[in-house]
């Protein structure tokens, strides 16, 4: 199996590699039968056959990798579907053990998000003096199999596969940031040349941030576009997340936050409606929020 924490080169690059061993793994009837067992212990079998065209019984059990990732990658690639979501977290679920069957998983994970993972490379490929697109590409699989290991992800609201984009993308962005350090100021100087805008990573992790926010049910509907968010939102609606994935804030206390300090926020009245209470609790919740998310950003004593 592939150590994706220390990849060997290829001519093709990371991903062709990710792309060639999938086929081995796929071809591997150990593997097949591992695959059919978790869904069936998970009961998640019937309804990945039946979006698969795979038919499972007492006798015949043709489910495997490859019917488990069409099912992580419905409509596309798009990883918004229900059972997408369920069966990213079985997976997960199993990736956060200690056996040889939770490399497997996190080895299935990475295949799962390779499209994100591309992206996300890209956007932090810069146009002079960094890495290569195969050396952040590297970069980007291992901390996604890290993320994947790290038994985090399962246990969040909203959708898994944007929580597993917004925390691989901040390893990347801190491990290339110390990378950029180590270099010197003369890439500092270089970049300082650019213009104001947000540049590929900023822009990168903004998406990440919009795109868990939005799985979190943080952003109102009707919210602003893209290019109308702003870098403060943007700030919030970290720090919102990282309250909610400590425990800190619950998924309604962080709605209650986000959608009051926005652009355009959401009334009361409208919100209260929304949440199924009154005004005034609302009012209260988010008081009590508020003052919670202050002090979980307080520096704690040294030991």
């Amino acid at each position: 199996m592939l150590d994706v924490l220390h990849p060997a080169r290829t001519a093709g690059g990371i991903f062709d590699r990710l792309d060639v061993e999938w086929a081995a793994l796929c071809a591997d009837a150990a593997v097949q039968a591992a695959v059919t067992d978790w869904l069936v212990t998970d009961r998640l079998a019937d309804d990945v056959a039946a979006v698969t065209d795979a038919v499972t019984d007492t006798w015949v059990r043709t489910l495997g990798p490859a019917q488990l990732l069409a099912a992580l990658r419905p409509r596309d690639g798009a990883m918004t579907d229900a059972l997408a979501d369920a069966v990213l977290r079985a997976v997960l679920r199993r990736a956060a053990g200690r056996d040889r069957s939770a490399v497997l998983a996190a080895r299935i994970v990475v295949q799962a998000m390779i499209p994100a993972a591309v992206r996300m490379t890209r956007g932090q490929v810069r146009p002079f003096g960094g890495r290569s697109f195969d050396d952040v590409g590297h970069m980007t699989v291992a901390a996604l199999f890290e993320v994947a290991r790290s038994g985090r992800i399962h246990t969040r609201p909203g959708r898994p596969a944007a929580n597993l984009v917004l925390d691989t993308l901040r390893h990347v962005c801190a491990e290339l940031a110390a990378d950029r350090e180590e270099r010197g100021a003369g890439l500092a100087l270089a970049e300082d040349l650019a213009d104001t805008e947000l540049g590929p990573a900023e822009m990168a992790e903004a998406w990440a941030i919009r795109t868990a926010a939005t799985a979190a049910g943080l952003q109102p509907v009707g919210a602003m576009s893209e290019a109308e968010t702003s870098r403060a939102r943007l700030e919030l609606l970290e720090l919102v997340l990282d309250a909610m994935d400590t425990g800190a804030l619950s998924p309604a206390d962080g709605r209650a936050i986000a959608w009051h300090y926005t652009a355009a926020p959401v009334p009361d009245a409208e919100a209260a409606s929304r949440a199924g209470t009154t005004a005034g609790a609302w009012q209260r919740r988010r008081s009590r929020a508020v003052a919670r998310l202050k002090s979980s950003l307080q520096p704690r004593p040294a030991a």
